[in-house]
């Protein structure tokens, strides 16, 4: 076996943590990574979490001085003190990064964060704020394992199964420039969580299965909600596991639990005569989330006192107070998120107004029970019958909270009374099951574990513009073309059958693309002339200039379409001339299952 280390990295919307096993053992132990940071502001203390939140102390004659074992003044702090700044300066921190990285109406490359920072704060982009969360992390590996330094081990990192391409590549170059190695390799959380599953139970776990069951896992985390189904299928005589089903990207999770507390909260302070302004209920929303991990912690107060910071002339310097009820909180959150509803409930889009601003795209209904029926219902064999899993294993922070896991059950054994799904117990410490996870899929690379496939987890189409009559002010109509179909296996091509179509060469062109998580049965060559929003989601489009050769007299020329998706995760899309030996190559990274270099 290699020497080193197989690393798995969960870089969370919350918390980011890092777990490790030795490649050169026979039975390797997967250990978690003790993480220095600053705790408060004469205390660096290392912990087995990371919190994914980002202080800008440059131009703040009040932030600490911080030198860490890699870094030197810091002008960046992440982890605990950022995370506790939040409440008191909202304003420098910036907090669920990882759901602005997937965010395609902003240029995630852009200084944008903190979102409404004013302009004596410096800003940060998306992309640099994930880089700034994986130094920090590489920082810890390094200054642990000086002879082993993180760039040379074998790493696997986590995004969330809803990632489109976009934001799978961003977070790939967040990585690099962090100094992770070019190989790296990004496996889908709640896969992670699987094979943390699987790992703890060693071949044990194939006697709890049969032909046909499906694992719906549901990822709840800080700031979005994953939806994946895992099938137990026969291959070749043995009994594997086969990813079948991927749910879109959904900007709801413990985020807006802790709004929803806030709100609460919001209304206490205005009868006790405070009437909070834009930023205190900010700080407000922060401090909400240490109420709601204690009220559905092991031992919940009756009362949980929030205190913020005061902004009235009187209150300079002083702070404000109440104190939440915990059983109404409690209440609030279980029926808010979790209600007893029917597999018949959907989410409810509530008409936008016609002007909004540009922040996150959150979702109008963040009932968590309403998202996981529409789920079901999308990926199973009709309106009538939807998808039907006879297991569920939870993953996310916000399933710590027992209260929770206990209403999914009983709103599962209310869809499903012929059968309802059995929980999946096992990964106890939901904070580090991804992490774990993505180290033993790691070793399962290496041939020392069992591994989940599926190929890729969206059907894959262009956009061909249509040829008639142009009218002013009106685009052309646009086809859809499908080039890649749903669960096309790594190192396989394919042809893409039909008529010619033009391609522009020799000046700028803007070609677009669309992924769809739900038409599963589409085949290359398969033509949409319309679809509804929720069948097909663009992806980033890719504007550039083929090169024309000099024998070509005009700027379109008829090709045809190869699709190949190479053993890394790329989509070649060929495109062959039909006039002439000319060929073009158009790449973008498609990989929805487990690894990208």
């Amino acid at each position: 076996m290699p020497s080193g280390y197989v690393v798995g990295i969960d870089l969370g919307t919350t918390n980011s943590t890092v777990a490790y096993a030795p490649l050169g053992e026979e039975t390797p132990t997967v250990e978690l990574l003790p993480i220095p940071q600053l705790i408060d502001a004469d205390t660096i203390e290392a912990r087995p979490q990371l919190p994914s939140f980002l202080y800008i102390a440059e131009n703040d004659p009040s932030a600490p001085h911080v030198d860490l074992p890699w870094e030197a003044d810091a002008k960046f702090i992440v982890g605990e003190y950022a995370r506790g700044r939040a409440a008191e300066a909202p304003m420098r921190v910036v907090a669920a990064a990882k759901s602005w990285l997937c965010y395609s109406r902003v240029d995630r490359h852009a200084v944008i964060l903190p979102w409404g920072a004013p302009s004596e704060v410096p800003q940060v982009s998306p992309v640099k704020a994930s880089q700034l969360f994986l130094a920090h992390l590489a920082g810890a590996w390094n200054a642990h394992f000086p002879e082993h330094p993180l760039a040379e081990q074998k790493i696997v990192l986590t995004v969330p199964a809803s990632f489109d391409a976009s934001a799978r590549e961003l977070t790939r170059e967040a990585a690099h420039q962090a100094g992770l190695p070019q190989d790296l390799i990004l496996l889908e959380e709640p896969q992670a969580a699987v094979y943390a599953w699987v790992a703890d139970r060693g071949d044990g776990w194939r006697r709890m299965f049969k032909v046909g069951d499906q694992v719906l896992v549901m990822d709840v985390g800080g700031g979005t909600t994953d939806f994946t189904v895992i099938r137990a299928v026969d291959r070749d005589g043995e009994l594997e596991l086969e990813r079948v089903a991927v749910g879109n990207h959904i900007l709801a999770g413990g985020d807006n639990m802790d709004l929803a507390l806030a709100h609460l909260a919001a209304g206490q302070f205005q009868q006790e005569g405070h009437n909070l302004d834009a930023w205190q209920s900010v700080s407000l929303w922060h401090a909400c989330r240490a109420a709601k991990e204690t009220i559905f912690g092991p031992k919940p107060p009756k009362q949980y006192p929030l205190s913020i910071l005061g902004r009235g002339k009187k209150l300079i310097g002083g702070t404000v107070s109440t104190k939440l009820d915990a059983a109404t909180a409690a209440k609030t959150l279980l029926e808010g998120f979790f209600p007893l509803s029917g597999i018949e409930k959907r989410p409810v889009a509530n008409r936008a107004s016609g002007f909004r601003e540009i922040g996150l795209p959150f979702e109008s209904d963040p009932v968590i029970t309403h998202h996981a029926a529409a789920f079901l219902a999308a990926h199973g064999d009709g309106p009538d019958e939807p998808l039907r899993p006879t297991h569920i294993l939870f993953n996310g922070g916000v399933f710590k909270a027992t209260a929770f896991r206990e209403r999914l059950g009983e709103v599962l054994a209310n869809w499903f009374p012929e059968q309802a799904p059995a929980e999946l117990e096992g990964n106890e410490d939901l904070d580090f099951a991804v992490a774990r996870g993505a180290a033993f899929y790691g070793l399962a690379k290496e041939g020392r574990g069992v591994r989940i496939r599926g190929g890729t987890a969206r059907s894959y189409y262009i956009g061909i513009e249509t040829a008639g009559l142009a009218i002013p002010g009106v685009p052309r109509p646009l086809r859809a073309l499908c080039v890649v179909p749903f669960g096309m296996e790594e190192g396989t091509d394919c042809e893409v059958p039909g008529e010619p179509l033009a391609l522009v060469v020799g000046e700028p062109a803007h070609f677009r693309f669309f992924g769809s998580v739900v038409r599963k049965k589409d085949v290359p060559g398969t033509i949409l002339d319309r679809w509804d929003e929720d069948e097909l989601t663009e992806t980033d489009s890719l504007e550039t200039t083929l090169e024309a050769t000099l024998d070509m007299e005009e700027n379109l020329t008829p090709v045809r379409f190869r699709s190949h998706v190479t053993e890394l995760g790329v989509l070649e899309l060929r495109c062959d001339s039909t006039r002439h030996p000319e060929s073009w190559k158009l790449e973008f990274h498609v990989r929805q299952d487990a690894e990208e270099t």
